[in-house]
């Protein structure tokens, strides 16, 4: 049949369909304008693709030709295939024990929440942002940018979905200090650096939390900035180089989130917690040290134990386990820990005592929803700010206590994204959007969909394999 003049138009036609469709998909008619390559490919062969592997002597190509044939065309589906259908990821850290475990390799859904099209266009496939953690050399060129755009998906983000996105802080990073994020760092340096050169502390009381954030804020910008050796290069990343994160999705746009006493409450109704969800509980022990046996039992990593303090301990445990170490014999008692508001105003986002919020007491707090207006004012700005800015590409000053966008004084603002939040199951070991707020919709990657690969970094092969996982399905709980 291969050799039937009318096999190359059955494949023209199988090829045009997906042409077509993929145009539509993507809903950028220009492309229909490579048309014409896709029917020479097939039919009029006028172009000569293969110019470069032909031989004046007509003989076949030599290995290294076909390999780099081989290779080349291997990447280049590999970046189609990670822009619009899969890409893989792994689990660094446990914020999702025991959702998704520390080792796990995870093949993350495009399509369901519908593919973006890349800010940078011109990037290396399977690197994120650099060629590798010990080097900054960028795995993409900053030229030519395009701007958001996703394409239609198979489904919306639901609450409790596990959902793979990009670090909303990490579009300044400082290359050899990732943790926490540049504006926390920032705020922690100059604040301490402040308190060591008290010239460096105003006279004057501040006017609001905002100037007094970005006050400390700058002094600290200063000390990342100068000191190279120790933070490394300060770099900017755009929005598809961040840093990918994975987290439960709790908060909707337009949802009011909540947190009383460990509890999450939505809109006022308490949600039904995740199965696997863990806190710290203190543990006061008889005397007893607990060991390799006991933390092993408990499902709980040598990166997770916390710290003894006398005879107690800080221990992250399921309700279940909890259960559990409290009927055994050594133990004395068994509490959950609970960060009680304190007001700073510098426990958690937005990082102001005007929102007296704690870890474990948080909100209530309103989702910014697409086409919504809220009031903005001085005090709930450190709420916004970064939505209006950095999300969003206004430009805002403060004069005289009055807020100015792109230079025209505002008293309200109107969102033109949806937004989100975070939460790590693991709720006393994860760094989530209670400590740099909201998630916007173009930040958002995938939907994990099977654990392919799972490996226990404390083990060595091959028992660090974890056998019962692999080709698990990622549920919602």
């Amino acid at each position: 049949m291969r050799n039937k003049p009318y096999f190359k138009w059955i494949k023209l036609a199988i090829a045009s369909i997906i042409f077509i469709l993929w145009v539509v998909w993507i809903g950028n008619y220009w492309f229909l304008l490579g048309y014409p390559l896709v029917f020479d490919n097939y039919i009029t062969k006028k172009i000569p693709w293969g110019f470069w592997k032909k031989r004046k002597d007509g003989k076949k190509p030599s290995a290294i030709v076909e390999w780099i044939d081989a290779i080349v065309f291997a990447l280049v589906a590999v970046y189609i295939i990670n822009i619009f259908l899969f890409q893989n990821y792994k689990i660094p850290t446990s914020s999702l024990e025991k959702s998704l475990l520390v080792g796990d390799f995870l093949f993350v859904s495009k399509a369901s929440y519908g593919p973006r099209m890349p800010n940078t266009p011109i990037a290396f496939p399977l690197v994120q942002n650099t060629f590798s953690s010990n080097t900054n050399i960028k795995s993409y060129l900053d030229w030519p940018h395009w701007d958001y755009k996703r394409l239609k998906g198979i489904t919306n983000i639901k609450h409790n979905d596990i959902v793979v996105f990009n670090f909303p802080a990490g579009d300044t990073v400082p290359f050899k200090a990732n943790n926490p994020d540049f504006y926390n760092l920032s705020m922690i340096k100059g604040i301490q650096e402040a308190q060591i050169n008290s010239n460096l502390m105003p006279t004057a009381p501040f006017s609001s939390d905002y100037e007094r954030n970005h006050y400390f804020m700058n002094i600290g910008r200063r000390i990342i900035y100068s000191d190279p050796q120790k933070y490394g290069e300060v770099l900017a990343r755009p929005v598809d180089k961040r840093d990918n994160y994975v987290k439960r999705c709790i908060a909707l746009p337009g949802d009011v989130f909540e947190v009383r006493h460990n509890q999450v409450y939505i809109n006022g109704e308490a949600v039904e917690n995740p199965e696997g969800l863990q806190h710290n509980y203190l543990i006061k022990t008889d005397g007893t040290t607990l060991n390799d046996r006991f933390y092993e039992r408990m499902g709980v990593s040598v990166a997770d134990r916390g710290g003894m303090y006398g005879n107690d301990f800080y221990v992250p445990l399921t309700k279940d386990k909890a259960e559990l170490v409290k009927d055994m014999p050594f133990v004395q008692s068994i509490t959950m820990d609970e960060d009680i508001p304190n007001n700073s105003g510098l426990q958690v986002f937005p990082y102001s005592s005007d929102y007296n919020w704690s870890r474990d007491n948080f909100g209530p707090l309103t989702m910014p929803k697409k086409g919504e207006t809220v009031e903005i004012n001085i005090k709930n700005l450190p709420i916004y700010e970064r939505v209006i800015t950095a999300y969003e590409g206004n430009k805002l000053r403060v004069k005289d206590g009055q807020i100015f966008i792109n230079d025209e004084l505002a008293t309200s603002y109107t969102f033109k994204m949806d937004y989100y939040f975070m939460l790590g199951d693991n709720r006393h070991n994860s760094a989530d959007s209670r400590s740099w707020g909201f998630v916007p919709e173009d930040h958002i990657v995938g939907k994990p969909i099977l654990v392919w690969l799972s490996l226990d970094k404390d083990k060595s092969f091959p028992s660090n394999i974890r056998w019962e996982r692999i080709f698990k399905l990622v549920h919602k709980d």
